[in-house]
């Protein structure tokens, strides 16, 4: 396994310290910051920024998220993946925005130690993964999900070939198995899929990775995302 360096930018010690003592028992480096100006000298500062692999940040850290997020996409001057705490995220109208700067992901700041690496390990080694099944679409669609026997009825945040993100206010916990339904645009039929939730904030909401979908309701999702990424 190749070593990384990972910058991970938040306002919480405890935070930096979890997620630095997961990355060092990986044998990864890392560089922590308490600020947006430590952020960005992250690579105004270094001998080489380059080396740099994965940006984690608290939108916090500066009074407009969005644009902090732009200015760190100038400090990198690359396509350096970022992933934000989701807990940082404060509106929902942040979400589309953080999507069209190409923001890689989210990740629970409250994530048990051994949560965090499996969490990372798309965003630290992509050739590992399927980049295919990993694309995401911006998409605000009725969805209902079921768990034991509660139905519960909210919005999607996005969707992709391997699981659904919803927004609400009252997620369930991580690793809940959930039952879900939900109509892409253009179509007639409802998607049923049983999956368990992969990450949960009270913030932003949750999201679904699926475990068990019927092929032809796979094949619709796979179609759709397809098409919307060209």
């Amino acid at each position: 396994m190749s070593v990384k360096t990972i910058l991970i930018g938040h306002r919480q010690a405890a935070v930096r310290d979890r997620f630095a003592a997961a990355l060092a028992d990986a044998r990864h480096a890392f560089v922590t910051a308490d600020s947006a100006a430590g952020v960005l000298g992250a690579f105004a500062g270094a001998a080489e920024p380059e080396a740099i692999s994965l940006a984690l940040v608290d939108l916090g850290l500066a009074e407009d998220g969005v644009a902090f997020v732009q200015a760190l996409r100038r400090a990198a001057g690359r396509a350096l993946p970022i992933v934000v705490f989701a807990g940082s995220v404060t509106a929902a109208d942040q979400v589309p925005a953080l999507l069209a700067l190409h923001v890689a992901g989210y990740v629970n700041e409250h994530a048990a130690t051994s949560q965090i690496l499996p969490a990372l390990a798309p965003h630290l080694f992509p050739d590992n993964f399927n980049r295919r099944n990993s694309l995401r679409v911006a998409l605000g669609v009725p969805v209902s999900y079921r768990t034991g026997q509660t139905l519960t009825g909210a919005v999607t945040l996005d969707v992709g070939k391997s699981g659904v993100a919803i927004r609400t206010m009252d997620p369930l916990p991580t690793g809940t198995v959930v039952q879900v339904r939900l109509r892409l645009p253009g179509s007639t039929l409802e998607i049923d899929a049983t999956g368990r939730v992969a990450w949960s904030d009270r913030k932003v909401g949750m999201g679904v990775q699926f475990e068990q979908i019927s092929a032809g309701d796979q094949a619709t999702i796979d179609g759709f995302i397809e098409g919307q990424i060209g």
